[in-house]
């Protein structure tokens, strides 16, 4: 083999790796540069809503919002991704619950073991590293089978190879790396998206207008109807299929919404809130430019499969947008397309590993008396090995064949009302938990697997991973865990008063800590608050009537923002789920090109990049103003 074949054969190997570690050292270079000049605090009003709002929008934009997205739009028409935003908004109901009732917790498990003991720990720590994997094989899988297409590369080698970027500016960067990480994707992600948008729109000759795009897809209706669709129009919301594949989205995104919550409570939530309104214009741009290009460019020469359309694998791998893309802007379109689904997986790669940081039980039950400083180099030791391990399950999927896309849903969904209630409702009983979450499991499994086989007269792995079956399931687990949660606690309720969660915030020490954690677990049996935890917040409170005040006024201030997120999110949702959507469904009405030239203009735009900067114009100046005083050798001010 000559120098030039192997070049080109380890080249796609060597590209990967070359964009991972530089960006890798970028991050790390910011990462630096603000340890050096800027004091930092995790907990500290540094991280402020813009940035929270684009970690948000970065973490929940995974690989499959931009491609599955697309594919959606590629095979029934108008998407507007509504199934991924409304969770993160309701989420900020739960941040500010958090905030009132745990406002010391680091992680929400710090939360569980505080009032249900080791048994609900282990619990919710078995539905947290499940999550994790889950999504950790979703990511690389299908980010992997895009880089394949694009440039060649071993769909087992880019699985490994993806996690090993990501895994050095976590490690070497921590919080804050992932942070600036975060807001650096979002800002190349929308880049590219206006980028498409424009060609598509403006520029292209394949389409070169929303007109033109119009009487295209009018013409594929005639040459593809879509069965289902308002005379097999792509430029309708009457689609049986996207109506259920939005229900799937709901229901499994609501098993997938995580974030850091590292700010003050109000800038928490109103980030939440911000960071679902942002997040909505991705899928809904991404889908409405490439997903509808592709599907209209099926009989332009340059599309990849012409004169056939996407084979089934091709469009179960999420192809249409690649496709969609290189008609568009050729080599430069595909380039594009990596690069911005290289940014939207390590982004959400990357949180996952905090993530699972956070989830490491070390101290919890092997070595409780660790140091602050073991903990963290054994925690990163074992982000090394999850990265490790990520692409190992990876290409376990990939060998299996195995889509988890609509998993998530099945498998999670009876522990979402779960968290809800734990912060937040006081009857709630341990008992409630367990039935909750095994049986909600349980009765979800057994949906899953007799639609499946009344749907398809079949149970098999592609059966089990397609909408309708994920559908069967979903709504099953969420509500039945639910109902048994709420009916178990309700026959002996409890009476707690989160005096546990909240002296979490008073007592830092460890010794104080596992105190706590005993007494809450004893007052969680009995359904009373622990006397000595009552006892211990009350003097801590009375001793300083300063202190007593200003609880009362952090307590009143979180009741008005949770008030604030319930009424917004209640609004919001109503409006993307209901108002919007369905009546144009029962309707049977078909886009007018007028119309449909209002829905493509409302699909663009986002606040969330400018934000962060404006909020932090201050400290940027004082890092910028110190790092030039360094170089030149001037005395420090």
């Amino acid at each position: 083999m000559s120098s030039t074949q192997v070049y080109s054969e380890f080249r796609p190997l060597l590209s990967d790796a070359g964009v991972g570690f530089f960006f890798a050292f970028i991050m790390l270079t910011l990462t630096m540069l603000q340890r050096k000049f800027f004091k930092f605090s995790a907990s500290s009003e540094e991280f402020t809503p813009g940035l929270v709002c684009c970690g948000i929008v970065s973490a929940w934009t995974w690989s499959a919002t931009l491609l599955q997205s697309s594919t959606a739009a590629y095979t029934f028409g108008l998407w507007y991704g509504a199934g991924g935003t409304i969770q993160v908004c309701m989420f900020g109901m739960v941040a500010s619950k958090v905030k009132m009732n745990a406002n010391g917790a680091h992680t929400f498990l710090e939360i569980v073991k505080a009032r249900f003991g080791t048994g609900g720990h282990i619990l919710f720590t078995f539905y947290g590293f499940l999550c994790i994997l889950i999504v950790c094989g979703s990511l690389l899988l299908e980010g992997a089978a895009t880089v394949n297409a694009l440039t060649g590369m071993n769909i087992n080698a880019a699985c490994f190879l993806l996690p090993i970027g990501i895994a050095v500016y976590v490690i070497f960067g921590g919080l804050r790396a992932t942070f600036i990480c975060d807001w650096s994707h979002t800002i190349i992600l929308f880049i590219i998206i206006y980028i498409f948008t424009f060609r598509a729109y403006g520029t292209s000759p394949a389409i070169g207008s929303v007109s033109e795009l119009y009487d295209l897809l009018q013409q594929a209706a005639i040459d593809s109807p879509v069965v289902g669709n308002q005379d097999g129009s792509y430029l309708t919301m009457k689609s049986n299929q996207g109506l259920v594949f939005g229900a799937a989205s709901i229901l499994s995104g609501f098993a997938g919404v995580f974030c850091d919550q590292a700010s003050h409570p109000e800038s928490t939530t109103k980030a939440y809130m911000l960071g679902g309104l942002s997040w909505f214009a991705v899928p809904w741009a991404f889908a409405s430019c490439l997903g509808l290009s592709a599907r209209a460019l099926l009989n332009n020469p340059n599309f990849p499969t012409y004169p056939s359309p996407l084979s089934p694998a091709q469009t179960s791998a999420g192809l249409a947008a690649p496709a969609a893309a290189v008609v568009l802007m050729g080599k430069g379109g595909a380039i594009a397309v990596l690069l911005v689904v290289f940014m939207a997986v390590t982004s959400a790669a990357s949180s996952e590993l905090i993530g699972v940081s956070s989830l490491f039980i070390y101290r919890t039950y092997f070595r409780p008396k660790a140091t602050g400083e073991e903990i963290v180099r054994v925690s990163h030791y074992f982000i090394c090995f999850w990265a490790v391990w990520m692409g190992c399950w990876a290409s376990i999927l990939n060998a299996g064949n195995i889509n988890l896309g609509w998993v998530r849903g099945v498998i999670l969904s009876p522990a979402v009302i779960l968290i809800a209630l734990t912060v937040s409702w006081f009857k709630l009983t341990r008992a409630g938990v367990f039935c909750g979450a095994i049986g909600g499991a349980v009765l979800g499994m057994l949906a899953w697997m007799i639609g499946c086989l009344k749907i398809y007269g079949e149970i098999n792995i592609p059966n089990l991973a397609d909408p309708y079956s994920a559908v069967s399931s979903g709504p099953t687990g969420l509500l039945f865990s639910g109902i048994l949660t709420v009916s178990v606690s309700l026959m002996s309720p409890a009476d707690y008063d989160f005096s546990g969660t909240r002296a979490i915030a008073m007592l830092d020490d460890h010794a104080n800590d596992e105190r706590i954690r005993e007494e809450s677990e004893r007052s969680s049996k009995t359904g009373d608050a622990s006397p000595d935890l009552e006892k211990q917040s009350k003097k801590d409170l009375s001793s300083d009537p300063d202190a007593s005040k200003d609880e009362g006024e952090r307590m009143a201030s979180l009741k008005r923002v949770f008030k604030k997120a319930l009424i917004y999110s209640t609004i919001f949702t109503a409006i993307v789920i209901i108002i919007v959507p369905l009546p144009m469904f029962f309707s049977h009405y078909v886009f007018s090109r007028t119309f449909y030239t209002f829905w493509t203009a409302c699909s663009i735009g986002t606040f969330c990049n400018v934000l962060p900067l404006w909020e932090s114009r201050k400290e940027m100046a004082m890092i910028l103003k110190a790092a030039y005083r360094s170089s030149t050798g001037a005395p420090s001010i």
